[in-house]
């Protein structure tokens, strides 16, 4: 629509003022319908391309064919009428009939122009629509009979609907208009200007964004609310373009300024800070480069800095970016490539630091120790990856503390209980907002060293397979001495080296660990502190840490061992000696609010005290006594807080020969009671036992203390002796208690937690201990101290059991025992 009115500004500005009056858009007293303006029977027809004429619409044509400039000359010299008809192919430079459509315009020229260019232009105004017929001639330019198009001929006048469609024309017209910057605004009053609606229709028609084709066949349109609709459907269209055009246009220009306002700003800003000594991020670039001098990092870290130092000096400060480079590049500076520590290998010096820290566990020292003799020998600083395991509080994250100062190592510690995601092992990637470099690259940056004693603390709590991927395959390759040397970090994207770090992993299980995770270190096994390497560590180390705590003198409190003793038995259950700690810490503050108050107390914590400051004793420990029936045995139990004795009790009743089993016990626990009366029965004979009992009497077998879980094979052996007794109806021997796991065949296997045992069982006041033959080893790595007052006999079959546990004399026969059980059967019902 631009186009029509740019060429009238055009010509209006170029020609004398007395010209203006013909260079008009539109004439209003024309139209189509008017019956006066006749159609001679032949014309002259020029054939246009790129452009359609329609009635009553006035249009400047740039004539540039020979063929044509003669035709619009000698028309111009006669009536100046002429017929105007599209062109099907705008290639084509001598169009034929053919070539041409059917239905055109009669126009009339109003002015030919010479332009300062050279070029012809015709004003033309068309007047009717006609149909070409025959070709009359073809040189020097066609002519052709024509007849008037014909349209249907309806009264619409009144007719409501035609005329709002008609203001919706003008209505939409009038916005495109306004929202099209090319048009000038004189066609708003042209517009408003037109009252016939054909030439409404037409005006419009003209000036459509539209193709030839579908401007041909809107001439060609017999009905003129059909042309109405048409032209009303493409105004739209238009309509819907210019207002995301102008939507468009107007974010770029608002993001443009914005940019460019901030472009001022900057500069602005460059120059004060020049003024004031120098821009802060090129002085940040510039320090960090520095400092890159200063690095004694592998080649291939210093060509990646080079690069993203490149890559920050053309990036602006304030793109959102810019910090996530820098961020970047401080952390290749912060890591300590290549930068080691030189390790003391003082053998004698780690032993001191060892002993000095810890009490006991002798073996545990000893295979550190034997690491690090391993690494001074070897001299290529590539450190074994070790896991303690044990119960909560009995030193295995100190343990690695001293290993650290032993070494003179950085120490960093990095707990993986409760990690489920793996990009907190591996990082992530720049890309993600507010990523960082993965924890153990974290904690090596902390250490400021590239061979700490690194502690992986509570790595059995670590997390399994999910949705973000598996913790614990991400650690294989960190704590692989294969792989480790090339640890690949999502952040980085740079190969670290870990194979100088000396890993040190803590853990209260194996059984919930990675398998290829457990095979890739070595395992040092932690079974807890004795009650008396308790009484040590807490004289040593407890009690003067405490004092320093709260401020207490060493004169003014003291503990008695046997006092610690019975805070041990009576007030904790524990393998370590935290909950010992948490005691001795309550029992300090009790004592210091007598010295704060200047109160007098007893400086001596008495065995007597314990009741008034903890309250009644929480635990209680089973004590060995003798029972006067036969069928109940000691045995010895092993838990993650130290060693306990347990009572297997076993019992007769009438009935079919089945066994019952109760306290809570485990199928291992019940697959041993089961293994016990099998031997029995097939061994009757030599055991003194009647078989006619198997089959009237019903056996039921109970470990007391129901509400705790039992599982393990270490009581077969108790479990065998309380059927004998029960069968033979003889009594066990008094202080006697026994551990040990049994077979079909009647041998007798050795099992685990021997030392935590034999402690409980001493203190349970028990004399005599029976254990498996290959148990023995495990007796000798015991302090000789310890075993004082014990007596051992060590077995490898399960008759050897008999004379050591059953008390010599008559045993009952098998028909009074079922006359005992028919007996017992009657009273009950009764």
């Amino acid at each position: 629509m631009s186009e029509l009115f740019d060429f009238g500004q055009q010509a209006m500005n170029e020609y004398p003022e007395d010209d203006r009056e013909i260079i008009t858009v539109f004439s209003s007293d024309e139209d189509e319908s008017n019956e006066t303006f006749e159609i001679p029977e032949i014309l002259p027809i020029l054939p246009l391309r790129n452009t359609v004429i329609f009635p009553g619409v006035i249009m400047p044509i740039t004539v540039g064919r020979d063929k044509s400039i003669t035709l619009i000359r000698e028309a111009n010299k006669s009536n100046k009428t002429i017929g105007i008809i599209g062109q099907k192919d705008a290639s084509i430079e001598d169009p034929g009939p053919d070539d041409l459509y059917k239905v055109g315009t009669v126009s009339t020229i109003i002015r030919m122009l010479q332009m300062p260019d050279g070029s012809t232009t015709v004003i033309i105004q068309g007047k009717r629509r006609f149909v070409s017929g025959q070709v009359t001639q073809t040189e020097p330019y066609l002519k052709a009979t024509v007849t008037p198009f014909m349209s249907k001929m309806e009264d619409l006048s009144g007719d409501k609907n035609f005329e709002a469609l008609v203001a919706s024309l003008k209505d939409l017209s009038m916005q495109i208009i306004k929202l099209s910057p090319n048009i000038p605004s004189d066609a708003s009053f042209a517009l408003k200007n037109i009252e016939n609606p054909s030439f409404l229709i037409n005006f419009i028609s003209s000036n459509l964004n539209v193709p030839i084709e579908e401007k041909q066949k809107l001439l060609e349109l017999d009905d003129i609310q059909h042309r109405a609709k048409f032209v009303l459907s493409q105004l739209t269209k238009e309509m819907q373009y210019l207002e995301l055009k102008n939507q468009i246009q107007s974010k770029v220009k608002h993001d443009l300024d914005r940019q460019q306002r901030e472009y001022y700003l900057h500069q602005q800003i460059k120059t004060i800070q020049e003024e004031l000594g120098g821009d802060p991020h090129e002085m940040q670039v510039n320090e960090m480069i520095e400092r890159s001098k200063k690095k004694a990092w592998p080649e291939k870290v210093a060509d990646v800095f080079s690069k993203e130092i490149a890559k920050l000096k053309r990036m602006n400060p304030a793109a959102a970016e810019y910090s996530i480079q820098v961020n970047y590049a401080e952390t290749l500076l912060d890591l300590p490539w290549n930068d080691f520590t030189t390790d003391n290998l003082d053998l004698d010096h780690a032993q001191k630091i060892l002993d000095r820290d810890h009490f006991g566990l002798e073996k545990i020292k000893e295979r550190i120790i034997e690491y690090l003799a391993v690494l001074k020998l070897k001299n290529d600083m590539k450190s074994p990856i070790l896991c303690l395991v044990g119960p909560p509080g009995v030193g295995k994250t100190s343990l690695g503390k001293s290993v650290a100062e032993s070494l003179g190592r950085s120490y960093v510690r990095m707990s993986l209980g409760g990690m489920r995601d793996e990009a907190e092992i591996r990082g992530h990637r720049k890309t993600y907002i507010g990523a960082m470099p993965g924890r153990l690259i974290q904690s090596i940056r902390k250490a400021k060293s590239s061979n700490p004693v690194f502690i992986l603390d509570e790595i059995d709590k670590v997390g399994s397979h999910s949705i973000h991927g598996d913790p614990s395959s991400a650690l294989l390759e960190a704590l692989d001495p294969e792989q480790n040397h090339a640890f690949y970090d999502n952040y980085l994207e740079i190969e670290y080296d870990f194979s100088k770090v000396m890993f040190i992993a803590t853990a209260n299980t194996l059984t919930t660990l990675h398998p290829a995770l457990r095979d890739r270190m070595e395992v040092i096994d932690l079974h807890g502190y004795i009650l008396e390497e308790k009484i040590e560590i807490a004289k040593r180390h407890l009690i003067p840490k405490l004092l320093t705590d709260h401020g207490v003198k060493k004169t003014q409190i003291s503990f008695p061992p046997k006092t610690i003793e019975k805070i041990i038995e009576d007030y904790t259950r524990e393998s370590g000696v935290r909950a010992l700690e948490k005691r001795l810490a309550k029992a300090m503050r009790y004592t210091a609010k007598f010295i704060a108050s200047d109160k007098p107390y007893s400086k001596r914590i008495d065995p007597s005290h314990l009741t008034t400051i903890f309250g009644a004793p929480q635990f209680q420990h089973d004590k060995s006594t003798h029972h006067p029936v036969p069928g109940v045995v000691t045995g010895l139990a092993w838990t993650p807080v130290g060693g306990e004795i347990l009572f297997i009790e076993a019992s007769l009743s009438a009935g079919k020969g089945n066994l019952a089993l109760t306290g809570n016990l485990g199928d291992v626990m019940k697959e041993s009671a089961v293994l016990a009366l099998e031997y029995i029965r097939s061994n009757a004979l030599d055991l003194s036992v009647s078989s006619e009992l198997f089959d009237k009497l019903n056996v039921h077998i109970h470990v007391p203390e129901g509400a705790t879980p039992k599982d393990g094979p270490s009581a077969g052996i108790a479990m065998f002796t309380a059927l004998v007794s029960v069968f033979t109806q003889r009594l066990v021997n008094k202080d006697i208690a026994m551990t040990g796991e049994i077979t079909l065949r009647g041998r007798v296997l050795p099992v685990g937690g021997i030392k935590e045992k034999i402690l409980a069982a001493r203190r349970a006041g028990i004399k005599d201990i029976i254990l498996s033959e290959e148990n023995r080893k495990d007796i000798d790595e015991i302090r000789a101290d310890y075993l004082s007052g014990l007596s051992f006999h060590y077995i490898t079959e399960m008759k050897e059991l008999i004379p050591l546990t059953l008390q010599p004399g008559k045993f009952k026969a098998a028909k009074d025992l079922v006359a005992i059980a028919g007996q017992i059967k009657v009273k009950q019902c009764d």
